[in-house]
């Protein structure tokens, strides 16, 4: 099995031993944010963008992180350190933040928030990937909107889905139809000779690799776009902290028109390559 290990309450320990409380809302309704971060080399790339979502996801459930960032900095080092320790390659870290413990129902209590972060080796991702579209929207007016909260279930019934058909993504609209994310990833394609990605006004995430690619290359945030304009895209790439820049062969397994990777496609992970090249904390 693959070396985890778990920093909790200051201390290091085996994912397979370590414990939070049985009644922990992030546990029992799902409240809760996190972070997932590539590790590069034994650091986390752009720890502190970040460190700044997870504040700013926390403050859209008023959930008051108990600890400053230099203290996440230390037990970030600290559970990576460990899995090096094993002998295994660290290359994935999460950083999970829920409400602690708490009553059987939605109203919190004034426990002290959990803090708990993981860190393993992961394979790397495939150099290309195949997608579906999924029938359920996700809701831009919702009140977690754009947070990276813990309540992943529809996340986990359309990745279900789209593994059933062979691929390793399940692409969403909103409620207005309007192209939205993946489950963990963010969008980008080629739509009328642009290259293009929905806009935060969709409810997609902000997502960091995102966000990256958004200053490195030139991009159109649009609202309009649909899932007609994914089947039709001339080229395509997901994004996420561990996929980086991954091209789109086919969506709902009709393969793209451009032989992926495209032009765009290769100019956007060529360009995030050089940056991780010239720093890991962008």
């Amino acid at each position: 099995m693959t070396p985890t290990k778990v920093w909790i309450d200051g201390v290091v320990q085996d994912a397979a031993t370590a414990t939070v409380p049985a009644l922990d809302h992030g546990l029992t309704v799902g409240d809760g944010v996190f972070e997932t971060l590539k590790v590069v080399d034994g650091t986390p790339f752009a720890l502190r963008r970040h460190l700044d979502r997870l504040r700013r996801s926390a403050a859209v459930l008023d959930l008051a992180l108990p600890l400053e960032d230099d203290e996440l900095r230390a037990a970030a080092r600290q559970v990576i350190d460990a899995v090096a320790a094993t002998g295994a390659d660290p290359r994935r870290l999460r950083i999970t933040v829920t409400g602690g413990p708490g009553p059987l129902g939605s109203g919190r209590d004034e426990a002290v928030p959990t803090v708990l972060l993981a860190a393993a080796a992961a394979p790397p991702w495939p150099a290309a990937t195949e997608v579906i579209t999924g029938p359920w929207a996700r809701n831009e007016r919702s009140a977690v909107a754009g947070a990276k909260t813990t309540s992943y279930a529809e996340n986990v019934v359309a990745l279900a889905a789209a593994h059933r058909r062979g691929a390793s993504e399940a692409i969403l609209a909103n409620t207005a139809g309007a192209l939205c994310e993946g489950t963990g990833s963010n969008l980008f394609l080629v739509h009328g000779g642009r290259l293009c990605t929905p806009s935060l006004t969709t409810g997609c995430l902000a997502g960091i690799t995102r966000e990256l690619v958004l200053e490195l290359v030139e991009v159109d945030e649009r609202d309009d776009l649909t899932l007609a304009d994914l089947g039709g895209a001339e080229e395509a790439f997901l994004t996420s902290s561990t996929r980086d820049v991954q091209p789109i062969t086919t969506v709902d397994a009709v393969t793209l028109p451009g032989r992926a990777p495209g032009p765009c496609t290769r100019a956007a992970a060529a360009a995030l390559a050089a940056l991780q090249g010239r720093t890991l904390d962008p």
